[in-house]
């Protein structure tokens, strides 16, 4: 069974949880938000954030960055762009409405991609993965945090159990680390990272190490 989510699945949900989402998700997400972010600032340069949403993670970047972010989602990106008018972040480049599948960025744009809980959301991973492989330079870091399945025992079966009941909300919480560890060694990168940020969180960090796969 394909337990990938479809696009108008996630933008139906997620055109739902723009009001609310700052409120709701913000304190939810924080350690994770905050340990991608700052790794990403410890790299610095140009940093694109894929699935930037409402802006949420503006204030855990720094000036020595410069933060392109994406997001399909365009109730979101209202929110985001209401942020950047405030004049508080002049280190945010620009945010753009763009499929993360299908990016219009130029080969080695990037010294960072930043993607937090986004990789286990988009319908097909490996591609958005291998997309952020494309645009970051050579030597620069593909930066996620996510939940990651848990993958046995009596949380697995939770998490199986919530993933039927949580589809039409935009969620995914039986995606295993195995699948990006694949992605990695069929697309060129090394794994560099990977370390839990709080209790339902992973950071993991990939360096692009090679060219783009064909």
């Amino acid at each position: 069974m394909n337990t990938d989510l479809d696009r108008s699945t996630v933008e139906t949900a997620y055109a739902r949880w723009a009001p609310i989402y700052d409120a709701v998700c913000g304190p939810v997400m924080v350690k994770g938000r905050r340990a991608a972010a700052a790794a990403a600032c410890a790299i610095g340069g140009k940093i694109l954030e894929v699935g930037v949403g409402t802006g949420l993670s503006f204030d855990d970047y720094n000036a020595a960055t410069e933060i392109t972010g994406i997001d399909m989602s365009a109730p979101m990106l209202a929110k985001a762009r209401a942020k950047m008018a405030s004049g508080r972040y002049p280190h945010v480049r620009d945010v753009l409405q763009m499929d993360a599948h299908n990016m219009s960025f130029p080969d080695a744009t990037f010294d960072c991609v930043v993607a937090q809980f986004v990789i286990t959301l988009v319908a097909n991973p490996e591609q958005v993965l291998s997309e952020c492989h494309r645009v970051v330079k050579p030597g620069g870091r593909i930066i996620l945090v996510n939940h990651l399945y848990s993958e046995k025992g009596v949380a697995a079966a939770v998490e199986r159990w919530a993933a039927k009941r949580t589809r039409a909300l935009g969620l995914r919480p039986e995606f295993p680390f195995a699948r990006l560890a694949a992605w990695a060694q069929n697309d060129n990168a090394t794994l560099v990272e990977r370390r839990k940020v709080a209790a339902f969180y992973t950071l993991v960090s990939f360096e692009r190490t090679g060219p783009v796969a064909a």
